[in-house]
């Protein structure tokens, strides 16, 4: 009973070779009489009645030639073409009629009918199923290699027509792992966006505003060679658990090739107030400003840094590149964290921390002192955190510095804009951070206003030379709600 089994599979296995490589045929006006077709290809047979007569050719067929099958029909009586897919199989000629059995064989005509037409039914026959099986074997594996890439997935049953993005994603993410959209959906998603303009530019590439059934989106579009980030953003983002109100909303990862050049695609939510960067540069805040600020910013990082134990669980992860070009202002004045590309996650079952292997570092300026001076302990997830709580430190300077009290405030500066050049080195920052341990200056004034007072303390405590004395991001949030708390209070 084994014995056909085997003989099947490896009939199986002989045809789906011969499907995949190129052959070599006969071709009457080529060189040697022999041409090769490329992968996929066919070599062809054709007989036609030209003025009468029977005119053979024999040549290769290409793929998008055999994609259409009009190299493959015949025309009865005027021509006959076949298509085969094996080596030199279009050796043998072929003819418009049938040879006349000879009038002295002595055979009736009904006779000679029965010869021809039986064996000739049993082998069409079966030469047609024969067929096709290879066809449709070939149909089947020429569509799983040759499907553009760029043709959008539009099966309706994968997006609802009526749903926004975020009724989408709630959905997805509600009902499934937590970890974002199905990457069908994802892909169907990313390939009807419709690419409006360039809103910002990066090492990675540029970032631009998108529209989806009427909606806009963010596209960040990594160069190739910067592939490790876009992977590494994706997966982050992806993570179980990971959504939250202050961290940026995640839509789709998606390549798009299309033969001479690749883009890598990451479609997140579009906020038009940019980055928080951006948004101190253009406008001043107030005290209840500053306080949603830097409460969304602490609740964001907090969500980071936090392990979620159990099998819809999360793993701890901190950021490395918090500066404020990479956290984004909410329409409602609150923010979101951006730009994981850089992020390291912690496994606490193994106690280990996947670390990403890629090219990019963390901003010079906004580098704590024990990387700086290459002190920090690579093997302690804790590490990590109490390096993102520095970088904080330093936004929250930012964002202070631009709150207006009865129409006072400062210009916006960056964090050591007065004792380095506007793109230092890492010895300039090892020199100003770590030798001589200079930190932002923090005005006087600030101890007139209870909000500010809080945050001058909060940053002295959060910049601290030893990392195991600054907050934890859960502390710092909780510090700063509870300065909202009793200014609702005092009204």
């Amino acid at each position: 009973m084994s014995h056909p089994r085997c003989s099947d599979a490896a009939l199986f296995i002989f045809t789906f070779v011969q499907l995949t490589a190129a052959l070599k045929c006969v071709c009457h006006l080529c060189v040697n009489h022999t041409c090769e077709t490329e992968a996929e290809g066919a070599c062809w047979n054709s007989v036609m009645l030209i003025n009468g007569k029977e005119e053979t050719v024999k040549s290769c067929v290409s793929p998008s030639e055999l994609k259409g099958q009009v190299f493959c029909y015949s025309s009865r009586n005027v021509s006959k073409r076949n298509c085969c897919f094996t080596d030199f199989c279009n050796n043998e000629t072929l003819h418009l009629n049938p040879e006349q059995p000879p009038e002295d064989s002595g055979w009736s005509q009904l006779e000679v009918a029965a010869v021809i037409l039986v064996p000739s039914c049993l082998v069409c026959v079966g030469v047609m199923l024969g067929v096709c099986a290879i066809q449709n074997l070939r149909c089947t594996h020429i569509k799983s290699l040759k499907q553009d890439p760029e043709e959008p997935l539009d099966d309706p049953t994968l997006v609802s027509p009526d749903k926004c993005l975020k009724e989408l994603i709630y959905d997805m993410s509600t009902s499934g792992s937590g970890s974002g959209l199905p990457l069908l959906v994802q892909r169907t998603i990313a390939r009807t966006i419709v690419l409006q303009e360039t809103i910002g530019k990066g090492r990675f590439g540029e970032v631009w505003r998108g529209k989806w059934r009427g909606e806009d989106v963010a596209v960040k579009i990594f160069s190739s060679r910067d592939e490790r980030s876009w992977f590494r953003e994706a997966e982050i983002y992806q993570t179980i658990m990971l959504r939250h109100d202050n961290i940026l909303g995640f839509i789709a990862a998606d390549n798009k090739d299309n033969g001479s050049w690749t883009q890598l695609w990451l479609v997140s939510e579009y906020h038009e107030h940019g980055s928080l960067f951006d948004y101190l540069n253009r406008f001043t805040v107030s005290v209840e400003g500053m306080i949603v600020l830097a409460l969304s910013i602490a609740s964001g990082i907090a969500h980071l840094h936090m392990e979620i134990i159990g099998t819809q669980g999360k793993p701890a992860i901190a950021h490395r590149d918090i500066k404020s070009k990479n956290i984004l202002v909410k329409k409602n004045g609150a923010a979101v964290i951006a730009d994981l590309g850089l992020a390291v996650k912690h496994d606490s079952n193994t106690n280990t921390i996947d670390i990403p292997i890629n090219h990019r570092v963390g901003t010079k300026r906004y580098m704590a002192p024990e990387i700086l001076d290459d002190s920090i302990n690579m093997s302690s997830f804790e590490s990590f955190k109490r390096a993102d709580i520095y970088s904080l430190s330093l936004v929250f300077w930012e964002l202070a510095r631009r709150c207006s009290i009865q129409g006072i405030h400062e210009d916006f500066q960056l964090p050591y804009y007065d004792q380095v050049q506007s793109d230092p080195s890492l010895d300039d920052m090892r020199r100003v951070v770590c030798e001589q341990k200079l930190r932002p200056n923090i005005p006087n004034q600030w101890q007139s206003c209870e909000a500010l007072r809080v945050m001058g303390k909060i940053m002295r405590e959060c910049w601290h030379a030893n990392p195991a004395a600054r907050l934890t991001a859960l502390r710092v949030k909780k510090t700063i709600s509870q300065v909202t708390v009793v200014k609702d209070v005092k009204e």
